[in-house]
């Protein structure tokens, strides 16, 4: 009876450690998986050329432990709303004065991650060679947001074929035309549908990612380009707070390595025009 009152205690107590180590073996293997996590991070974007630039980078990022899920808009609202609502962690297709302005209207809290690239507005038609030859009366579809339809305006002044308010800049509307000498006629519509207006309209002022979108080359096909440096640069946007997570990082190193960069200028020849840093 004594050796077995003796034995019990010395089972027990080895039952205890045999678990202890079947624990820490478990500890361990668990351990392992973590420390190899790969991070999701959601991007909203619009499919051309920011969903396709972003295809291009998923292969970097998924070896540098990043699964980048690509989430594609086709209107210039909805991946600031994603942002906020949470829906995705960042977007990546808009230039600063579009987000300045979304945030004063909306009451957004957001932050520049990293300036990226220029999409150059440019002016198309089917009916003539040359803003030199713009007819009397012609009809000219322009965005109908602000940000963008100010551009368009900027472009036309530039052109000479209107006369904007002294001082107006970005935030020009319609309503700043102080001289229309040839009389046109300005429409305001959804900048994705401005190229698809060609055939109804004389000129269409469109934003370059909705005119490659439909197969016109800004360089080759516009009858009027933007500067190449115009201050609507494309950033990524994240919520305030969210820049500096590791996995945003990473998306901003990918966009602006070297590659990328050779990627954007040999597809888009140019009518995408990467930051130098």
């Amino acid at each position: 009876m004594n050796i077995i009152k003796c034995a019990v205690p010395i089972l027990v107590a080895s039952a205890i450690l045999t678990l202890v180590g079947c624990n820490k073996g478990d500890e361990n293997k668990t351990a392992a998986p973590q420390a190899n996590k790969t991070a999701t991070l959601k991007v909203a974007a619009t499919p051309v050329p920011h969903g396709e630039i972003l295809k291009f980078i998923q292969p970097s990022l998924k070896k540098d432990g990043v699964d980048l899920q690509i989430v594609e808009f086709t209107d210039f609202i909805s991946p600031n709303t994603a942002l906020d609502d949470k829906s995705v962690d960042a977007n990546y297709y808009q230039h600063i004065p579009f987000l300045e302005n979304s945030m004063s209207q909306k009451g957004y809290k957001f932050t520049v991650a990293a300036p990226i690239h220029i999409l150059p507005m440019a002016a198309y038609s089917k009916k003539i060679k040359s803003m030199d030859n713009v007819p009397q009366g012609a009809t000219i579809t322009i965005p109908n947001d602000p940000s963008n339809g100010g551009r368009a305006l900027l472009l036309l002044e530039k052109a000479k074929v209107i006369k904007l308010k002294d001082g107006v800049g970005v935030k020009a509307t319609t309503l700043d035309i102080v001289d229309n000498p040839k009389g046109v006629k300005i429409k305001e519509v959804e900048a994705a549908q401005v190229p698809r207006t060609l055939d109804d309209v004389d000129i269409a002022v469109a934003n370059s990612n909705y005119a490659i979108g439909v197969g016109l080359n800004p360089l080759k096909d516009s009858i009027l380009l933007e500067e190449k440096d115009s201050p609507y640069v494309v950033v990524v946007a994240t919520r305030t707070g969210d820049e500096k997570k590791p996995e945003v990082q990473k998306l901003v190193k990918a966009l602006k390595s070297e590659e990328t960069k050779k990627f954007m200028l040999d597809k888009y020849k140019g009518s995408v025009v990467p930051l130098s840093n």
